[in-house]
């Protein structure tokens, strides 16, 4: 029987062949792209996109399995036994960030080519908002698509981009408007194989280092009307739902990493002799244990009650936002903690701790800060 009242059968299936597609395609390899700095995401994709991992939720008009959001929240629970959090954010990318608006607002010819491909794992998709000196502040950005007849005319720069290298397409907010407000912002599908595109530099990070993170530059690049997502000026409120998806990755992610996080300290702190007694026979070291496991198990809760607001076709931008605070949080928590527990073990790079120590940090700074979200908290509670 499942420990999860709120998985059916499927759901439960879905987890399993998740599992066990990481067992089998990714973690063998993850030691490999940690040293590369990238994993080969056509090929991952294409693999995943054959077994209907990439559009769980999306139409099957579209390739899609036009499931329910327990299934996705059944299978990114699966996913997030990766050795490392690089890949399954890779993932995350191309199921969570880039494609939400193209499903939602993205007319027939967008989503029949762009959607069907990123579902099928044909294209490598990745998000374009943050700039080098636009990241949580949006109204800051200043790439600006000018339209000009039947095109847009692309000027500007895209930083900190995931899967930035790979991508065959961007999803991107750029300014089409001088007027202040939140019309000025306008989304679209950017295509990387037109003139006017170019890869920067592919950035050298601190963890996630199986996930290639690219610096992007765009001159004079002509993106066709047809590829604008929904109305002009409407970017900024499109994205801003889209950000909702992004977010709530995090919480499955760390669910799931804090268990594993927890499993591999409790086997190492039993085998490890400390003053001729095990370190699993320390109070104080069993009882960080327990509050990091009941600090979880609300997290998952929380995670499966804005699944429920969700389904019912709630806004959940206050709970989510709640969520990935808390989440970004506990996962620094428990990653430094046990950590601590490994002692100079812990601090060797060959250690799983050690990477998921690295790569957990960015949960508090990508997709929106801490503090973004303790402003966005803020403002819905009238502080």
């Amino acid at each position: 029987m499942s420990k999860n009242m709120y998985f059916n059968k499927d759901h439960e299936m879905v987890k399993k062949s998740a599992r066990e597609f990481v067992q089998k395609e990714i973690n063998p390899h993850m030691d490999e792209w940690e040293e590369k700095g990238i994993a080969p995401l056509h090929d991952l994709f294409k693999k995943m996109g054959d077994l209907g991992f990439l559009g769980i939720r999306y139409d099957e008009k579209y390739g899609g399995e036009g499931l329910d959001y327990w299934h996705e929240t059944a299978m990114m629970e699966g996913f997030a036994c990766c050795h490392g959090m690089g890949v399954p954010m890779g993932i995350a990318v191309q199921t969570n960030m880039a494609t939400p608006a193209i499903a939602e607002f993205g007319s027939e010819y967008l989503k029949d080519k762009y959607l069907r491909g990123a579902i099928s794992g044909d294209m490598v998709a990745a998000i374009a908002v943050t700039e080098p000196d636009a990241g949580s502040d949006v109204f800051a950005l200043k790439t600006t698509a000018k339209r000009d007849g039947d095109v847009y005319l692309l000027n500007g720069s895209k930083t900190y981009i995931t899967n930035g290298t790979q991508a065959d397409f961007l999803t991107l907010l750029a300014r089409t408007s001088d007027d202040s407000g939140h019309h000025c912002f306008s989304l679209f599908v950017v295509p990387t194989d037109l003139p006017g595109f170019a890869i920067s530099k592919k950035l050298d990070k601190v963890g996630m280092r199986s996930s290639d993170t690219a610096e992007l530059f765009f001159d004079n690049m002509a993106i066709p009307v047809e590829n604008r997502i929904g109305e002009e000026g409407e970017g900024f409120i499109y994205q801003m739902q889209q950000f909702q998806h992004e977010r709530f990755t995090v919480l499955p992610l760390v669910c799931e990493a804090g268990d594993m996080m927890i499993d591999m300290t409790v086997d190492y702190i039993r085998k490890r002799i400390v003053f001729g007694k095990p370190l699993m026979a320390k109070q104080v070291l069993r009882h960080r244990l327990v509050d990091w496991k009941t600090e979880l198990e609300c997290l998952r809760q929380m995670m499966y009650h804005i699944v429920r607001m969700k389904t019912e076709g709630l806004d959940v931008t206050r709970e989510i936002s709640m969520g990935k605070l808390f989440a970004g949080r506990l996962g620094r928590n428990i990653a430094d903690g046990c950590l601590q527990m490994f002692g100079g073990m812990g601090f060797m790079n060959e250690m799983l701790i050690s990477r998921l120590w690295r790569d957990i940090r960015l949960m508090s700074i990508g997709g929106g800060a801490d503090e973004v979200m303790s402003e966005v908290i803020g403002k819905l509670e009238g502080f």
